[in-house]
């Protein structure tokens, strides 16, 4: 996952320090899902250490680690007040900090087979700094291999990106995207299908017509919220209920290709299950389903074989 980008900040370095809740895991957290590979994140797996590349006028890289009870983020130049401020809550918004999980863990720690959840701190799944990327990355994961996705995910960030002070880049703008045709998306990035929808989707974002932001905050009924996520093109139900999760809201499974076999060898004595027999399995959770489900499927992969594969 190396760029080719040089990791020394020490000319020119400073620290931050942002304390995290006593049931905050920051590996779990970091290998939730399949974010940290994906640009401008970027995972060493040696160190445990997650990059980050924030801001997108002036993008600085942010090195990331856990340090006793914190999180230590070395950024690429010295930052004024407001700018640290700036940084601190992206930092917060990526790893959930603020997600409060009791409820969730409450559910789990009844049921044994669940309880690991809330004994290892699970459940946060990391995110990007705004809704706007997420979205993007979700349609970029849809009817494809992951290795297409990572292919997607590069092309947007280094033709579009701007350089940060080590040379990485950052996730582009709304605006940046907006300004390009679909022969781009689909030559340039290689998005196939998905370049109309790329193109429509950051043109609404960009002119302000769609406020993806918002619905961090909506107390829109779950119902009604995937129905607008749906009315972007491109997304369907498995996207919009992964995205779903990143809003801090579980109550859709995002059943695809990969849970599904998961849940056969996990659950089901290797035998394909039908969709609602997985329903079934996790409505015991409620509102918290999605994320039962989820952590249920990747409770292995902080094993050091799983690890070796990122």
């Amino acid at each position: 996952m190396r760029t080719g980008a040089s990791d020394n900040f020490s000319y020119i370095a400073m620290d931050i320090t942002i304390k995290t809740p006593n049931n905050f895991n920051f590996r779990r957290t970091v290998l939730s899902h399949g974010w940290c590979a994906l640009p401008p994140f970027e995972f060493d797996k040696e160190s445990w250490t997650l990059f980050r590349v924030l801001g997108s006028d002036k993008p600085l890289t942010a090195k990331i680690s856990a340090r006793n009870g914190a999180i230590k983020v070395t950024v690429s130049r010295r930052l004024g007040r407001e700018a640290v401020q700036k940084i601190a809550r992206d930092v917060r918004h990526m790893f959930r900090l603020d997600d409060d999980l009791s409820e969730f863990y409450q559910a789990v720690e009844a049921e044994p087979e669940f309880v690991w959840i809330a004994n290892e701190g699970a459940g946060r799944l990391l995110r990007s700094p705004n809704v706007f990327e997420d979205l993007v990355k979700m349609i970029c994961t849809t009817n494809c291999s992951w290795a297409l996705t990572e292919k997607m995910v590069n092309g947007l960030v280094n033709e579009l990106g701007v350089q940060s002070d080590d040379g990485r880049k950052s996730f582009p703008s709304a605006d940046a995207m907006a300004q390009e045709s679909v022969k781009f998306f689909q030559d340039k990035i290689r998005a196939g299908y998905r370049a109309p929808y790329l193109q429509e989707l950051s043109q609404r974002v960009a002119s302000g017509s769609l406020k993806v932001e918002d619905w961090l905050t909506t107390n829109l009924p779950v119902k009604e919220l995937l129905k607008e996520m749906k009315s972007v093109k491109g997304v369907g139900n498995y996207s919009a209920e992964n995205l779903l999760k990143l809003l801090g809201r579980y109550d859709g499974l995002a059943l695809d290709s990969w849970t599904r076999a998961q849940f056969a060898r996990a659950r089901n004595n290797g035998r394909p299950a039908s969709d609602k027999k997985i329903a079934r399995f996790y409505s015991r959770f409620n509102s918290w389903q999605g994320l039962a489900l989820w952590c249920d499927m990747t409770r292995r992969w902080l094993d050091p074989e799983n690890i070796a594969k990122w």
